[in-house]
């Protein structure tokens, strides 16, 4: 006769509770950290300091005293910082492709889009804060001008044109981005966003019947009047839509599909 046995009932199984997704303030602050912690980074940031610094130096000892106004000290930052924000939002939007760390990044948080906005909005800050630094610095160069130079130190700049003038800046900014998405790759994407727009740019100078449609579709020739010391109007940001449109919306939208459909690679 056999007998029988039995086993004690184990432990209820409980599920796991679900796991909260990462706060996108956690997420900014690491783009945050990252943009600015990596040598490269740093020193791009330490450079549009110090570059908006002495180019402000230099127009204060090289101008004619009635040039040294507040409007042109700050015209004088454009260029530098035009060139210089862009390569920083390249150099954070790329650097999970060109370093190969995009594995760790997206495992850590799968959602793609959320990593990449985050990244938008930290290097958006980041140009905020130069823009900030430019309209300090003009104001400096301004009051030195006035002391040092018998400037005119005229201030008579309208909230429409520091507006403006925030937009494009920005623009600049959020097309590098966009770039430095679409080609995932730093080198690559500086390269373009600085050829690509001066090939377009030299045709419509050379050929003619180009000019009349040049607002419509060079983000630049959109762009002259706040480089002419000028507020947009009506007509003028319709051409920064359509431009900013096909030169920062277009390759952005590209490259968000390119993002979603890349596999993340190791090495």
């Amino acid at each position: 006769m056999s007998t029988l046995t039995t086993t004690a009932p184990g432990p209820p199984v409980t599920s796991s509770p679900p796991i909260a997704a990462v706060p996108f303030s956690r997420l900014l602050k690491v783009e945050l950290r990252k943009t600015t912690n990596t040598r490269a980074g740093f020193w791009l940031l330490v450079a549009i300091g110090v570059i908006t610094a002495a180019v402000i130096a230099i127009f204060l000892f090289a101008a004619e005293a009635d040039e040294l106004t507040f409007e042109t000290f700050l015209l004088v930052t454009m260029t530098p910082q035009g060139f210089l924000l862009p390569v920083m939002a390249i150099l954070a939007v790329t650097a999970e492709w060109s370093q190969r760390t995009g594995l760790v990044t997206f495992t850590l948080e799968p959602s793609r889009m959320r990593v990449t906005a985050a990244k938008l909005v930290a290097v958006t800050l980041l140009g905020l804060g130069a823009i900030a630094l430019a309209l300090a610095l003009a104001a400096v160069g301004n009051v030195l001008g006035m002391s040092l130079q018998d400037g005119a130190g005229d201030w008579d700049v309208t909230g429409a044109y520091l507006r403006d003038f925030t937009v494009l800046q920005l623009a600049s900014l959020a097309q590098g981005f966009a770039f430095g998405l679409l080609l995932m790759h730093s080198a690559a994407a500086i390269v373009l966003y600085f050829v690509l727009p001066t090939v377009w740019s030299v045709l419509f100078l050379l050929v003619d019947w180009l000019a009349d449609i040049a607002p419509w579709v060079d983000l630049a020739t959109a762009a002259d009047p706040i480089m002419r010391g000028q507020s947009l109007n009506g007509d003028d940001w319709l051409h920064v839509a359509v431009a900013g449109t096909l030169w920062v919306l277009l390759p952005l939208a590209l490259g968000l599909v390119r993002l979603t459909r890349s596999e993340v690679k190791s090495s």
